[in-house]
């Protein structure tokens, strides 16, 4: 298994930093083509996410990106330490009320249409989004 961990400042710029080290990862582990406009897509929209908390919590720290191979699949994690609050209903509730809790959830709606395999966790100490796709590691034939 290899992973590799970016670390960025809570910053709008630097999102797209983020998504083009994960499009290049998840080529190099074997993420179909095809597939890669998604990661792209998903990754910039957890970046996003994870920026806004930050900004709108006033928390210095880095958001942290984990991008990980694994055998058949490649798995990119996008963590925040932001805290969640949990309504009654069980829903998270961003530091910011309920305009962010709204771009927040139709975040989460964008990156459910574009990833099959998606885990949200939140607490009072941070969340992560995890987002897995399917891969077929290359195989090298020397002569």
């Amino acid at each position: 298994m290899a992973t590799v961990e970016l670390r960025f400042s809570a910053l709008p710029e630097h999102v797209r930093t983020a998504r083009l080290v994960a499009a290049a990862v998840a080529r190099r582990a074997g993420v179909d083509e095809a597939v890669l406009d998604e990661v792209r897509l998903a990754v910039g929209e957890a970046c996003t996410r994870a920026v806004g908390l930050h900004q709108s919590g006033g928390i210095s720290a880095p958001v942290k990106v984990m991008l990980i191979e694994e055998e058949k699949q490649f798995s990119i994690e996008v963590g925040d330490e932001a805290p969640h609050a949990h309504r009654t209903d069980g829903s998270a509730v961003g530091a910011g009320g309920d305009v962010e809790a709204e771009e927040d959830e139709m975040g989460l709606a964008v990156i459910s249409g574009l990833v099959d395999d998606v885990e949200v966790m939140a607490g009072e100490h941070g969340g992560s989004i995890r987002m897995t796709w399917p891969a077929t590691p290359s195989v090298v034939v020397l002569p």
